[in-house]
């Protein structure tokens, strides 16, 4: 599925992951191919994703994340 990070100011990410792990507004959540549509409030905390082997763990300070059709847009506050 394809993952893309966005802020106010540019593209911070973009590219296939296996997964992605974000903290909604009512707990943590993973997201995984063909995850359902969702939209949902980010709150402040650990977002993480998967590439293969490799995981990639940020802070954010919320936002807002969109899942359909494996893609996973996360815009940032």
């Amino acid at each position: 599925m394809t993952l893309k990070i966005i802020s106010a100011e540019k593209i911070e990410f973009e590219g296939e992951v296996d997964q992605v792990t974000l903290p909604g507004a009512l707990g943590s959540f993973q997201v995984l191919q063909n995850h359902a549509a969702l939209i949902s409030a980010l709150v402040p905390g650990t977002m993480s994703y998967r590439q293969g082997e490799e995981v990639v763990e940020r802070e954010i300070a919320g936002g807002v994340a969109d899942v359909k059709n494996n893609m996973v847009n996360v815009c940032l506050y």
